[in-house]
């Protein structure tokens, strides 16, 4: 079987084909855009019996791929260190090349029988997704709200109390008088962060009708729990 090794970056590519003995057979170098992967798989139709190893599959790879992924090619994900490691003892040197390191990423898929299948992404990559930006802006509220318990304990007498809302916060902000330009400023900042507890309070909402609305297409088998996050169900 012909193994076709890809040296990815940002704005090329480069595949080398490598029979089983050890032979490259041809290269190829490709732009990046939306042709590539039809490009790369009209060019690999002469070796029918193939399969396809790409450095950094999750990385700057991930695009080409996820296209031959879901075009149903087989793929493994090769790791870079493996890679330099075949590049080394396959040319006895560490001068690199897009063909040297593209050929040398088919050697480690022919003789590494371990390395990790790349499966096409599927709808459960959508809650995941929706899951850490709904994380991420938990995290930030979070962190808001501190600093604006900081900026309140400074301003008012014996402080404020902690999980306040950006309403009750506004409020106790209307009650204070400034004596002083720190205190002013003070201010200033604690309006500028209810300004922001609210922007992620609405992120954070609208966060939750797309998990929502992501988990109940039908057949996802997928349910959100009372915390609003997102949990995969068998069956």
């Amino acid at each position: 079987m012909i193994t076709i090794g890809i040296d990815p970056h940002k704005s090329s590519l480069t595949a080398v084909a490598v029979q089983p003995s050890g032979e490259v057979s041809a290269t190829i170098r490709l732009e990046v855009n939306r042709d590539t992967v039809a490009l790369l798989r009209a060019w690999a139709q002469q070796w029918p019996p193939r399969q396809w190893a790409v450095e950094g599959a999750a990385g700057l790879g991930r695009g080409v791929t996820q296209g031959l992924s879901a075009a149903d090619e087989p793929v493994v994900d090769v790791p870079a260190q493996l890679a330099a490691r075949a590049r080394l003892l396959n040319t006895g040197h560490a001068r690199k090349s897009d063909p040297i390191d593209a050929a040398a990423v088919a050697m480690v898929a022919q003789h590494h029988r371990r390395l990790h299948p790349v499966h096409a992404e599927d709808d459960s990559l959508v809650l995941r997704l929706l899951s850490e930006r709904r994380d991420d802006l938990a995290a930030e509220r979070t962190r808001t709200a501190n600093r604006l318990h900081a900026l309140l304990r400074d301003l008012i007498a014996g402080g404020a109390k902690r999980n306040l809302t950006a309403d009750q916060a506004a409020a106790l902000l209307r009650g204070v008088q400034p004596m002083t330009a720190v205190d002013t400023q003070r201010k200033q900042l604690s309006r500028e962060l209810v300004a922001d507890l609210r922007r992620l309070d609405a992120a954070l909402a609208r966060s939750s009708d797309d998990i929502a609305a992501a988990v109940f297409v039908p057949g996802s088998g997928v349910r959100v729990d009372p915390a609003g996050a997102a949990n995969a169900e068998s069956g």
